[in-house]
């Protein structure tokens, strides 16, 4: 029956009707979960010398289990993020012959080939064999190896459980940031607890058995939730929700504009994807505590602009690579409407220079970190309020990928094209390159006011360069309507 249903699934993967489309994008994601993997492997290598340097009077395997805590605790959140249960099309299947609790062991047992558990493998197993090379208990180590790939399908399976939970995903943030901030001021440093208690794995390999029993708990606590849900009726039909309209009225003010900007903030809130690209927003404001904080980055100004124009262009990135595919769903009855095209291009250039003024407010405490740094906040912020929203909208006229705005936001690629990889580049190359040049041969002062005037100058021509997006997107207008109307 297994492999029946493998055949199943890899006859749907060449037969999709988008396979021929999204070839190029498969072979990118294929390429960059290539280059992630190489990054662990590399980690894994050389994480052992590279924390005995370091740290000359501590032993790195030690060093290592105080902060498998962060690690553990960051891969559950990225798997929250970006991990889906590998649910096929299961729905058919319902009304087969086929017994329920071998759809079930199915899923569960394809989740254990996921690519995170297959990093844990290439980060974990190197890391034991260069332990064992250098002299460390075989015993102890082949047990310390078994406890953490056990303990990482414990993190898959626990995924499951708490997946579209956002009060787990809030605990595990402020779980992190706890543990960060106790280690970061040594106030009751909590690492130091979780690290004897991974060591005791290697001293006496026989708790590893833990990991196991854990392994089988959350198994079957998946198999219990996942069988409860698979009914025709049940949590696989679309849900329905009551919509509360919000008082938007205080926008009638912006005028012939308003009803756009209107409609585009309520099909952010009221959506799955758009919602998470507007939270998500404000957690690229964390990216200064990183450029700032790591000693990788911090004596780096290069890399601190790439992180300032992430800490204020986030939404404008994130929101701004998907016009007008955000309207897809109803861009042709849009179409037969008698409106100016242009009011719809700014209702979009409007959400990004409000969001992106937004958080330049709530950056200000980075000004903590040195005047030096702020001013490169100060910088990108000119930059993506002026330069940013108007590459956006002009890209957005080659879009022609739907999107299902109902879909998780989370790991999906759907709507997404080569367009969306090539619209990043003006944004994230171009102020570095005028930083690189201008820095180099005149300053970091005349640096940060070549940047900065990148955005007035686009604010200023800001309305002949909106005329000229308004034709490309009339003359693409067909050619986008064609596009929406393909399903994935």
């Amino acid at each position: 029956m297994i492999s029946h249903f493998l055949k199943l699934e890899w006859k749907q993967f060449f037969r999709s009707a988008s396979f021929g489309k999204s070839v190029a994008l498969k072979i990118v994601m294929g390429f960059f979960a290539l280059w992630m993997l190489l990054g662990f492997l590399s980690i894994s290598v050389g994480g052992y010398f590279i924390l005995k340097e370091e740290f000359p009077d501590k032993d790195p395997f030690i060093v290592v289990n105080n902060f498998l805590i962060f690690l553990l605790i960051s891969d559950l959140i990225m798997r929250y993020i970006l991990q889906k249960i590998p649910v096929m099309d299961i729905k058919p299947m319902l009304i087969l012959s086929i017994k329920k609790k071998k759809l079930v062991n199915y899923i569960l047992t394809k989740s254990i080939f996921s690519f995170f558990n297959f990093g844990a493998l290439i980060l974990y197993i190197p890391f034991s064999i260069v332990l064992i090379s250098k002299g460390y208990n075989l015993v102890g180590v082949l047990g310390w190896l078994f406890f953490m790939l056990m303990l990482t399908l414990c993190i898959n399976f626990i995924n499951f459980l708490i997946n579209k939970n956002n009060i787990a995903l809030g605990v595990l943030v402020v779980f992190l940031a706890v543990v960060w901030l106790s280690y970061q001021y040594q106030f009751l440093d909590i690492t130091v607890y979780f690290g004897k208690a991974f060591y005791a794995v290697y001293n006496y390999p026989i708790l590893s058995i833990i990991a196991l029993l854990s392994v089988t708990i959350f198994y079957y606590l998946n198999f219990k939730q996942l069988s409860n849900a698979l009914y025709l009726d049940g949590a696989i039909k679309l849900k329905e929700e009551e919509v509360n309209s919000a008082d938007l009225s205080f926008i009638d003010k912006f005028g012939d504009v308003a009803p756009f900007i209107k409609n585009d903030i309520r099909l952010i809130w009221r959506n799955k994807r758009t919602k998470m690209v507007f939270f998500m927003s404000f957690f690229f404001l964390l990216f200064g505590l990183v450029f700032f904080t790591v000693k990788t980055y911090r004596d780096s100004e290069i890399w601190q602009l790439y992180g300032c124009i992430f800490l204020t262009g986030g939404f404008a990135m994130n929101y701004g690579q998907f016009v007008p595919a955000w309207d897809s769903e109803h861009y042709r009855m849009l179409m037969t409407q008698n409106f100016s095209y242009r009011k719809f291009l700014e209702s979009k250039w409007f959400l990004m220079v409000v969001m992106t003024v937004v958080l330049f407010i709530l950056s200000t405490p980075y000004i903590y970190f040195g005047l030096d740094k702020y001013l490169l906040i100060v910088a990108g912020f000119f930059f993506n309020i002026g330069f940013t929203p108007l590459v956006m909208l002009y890209m957005g006229a080659f879009n022609k990928k739907r999107i299902d705005l109902g879909a998780s936001g989370f790991g999906n690629t759907q709507g997404t094209s080569a367009a969306q990889f090539i619209v990043m580049l003006p944004v994230l190359v171009f102020p570095i390159i005028i930083y690189a040049i201008v820095n180099y041969f005149v300053g970091f002062n005349a640096a940060i006011i070549a940047i900065a005037a990148v955005g007035i100058i686009s604010i200023l021509l800001r309305n002949s360069i909106m005329n000229f997006i308004e034709k490309k997107y009339q003359q693409k207008k067909y050619s986008t309507l064609h596009g929406f109307k393909q399903s994935e």
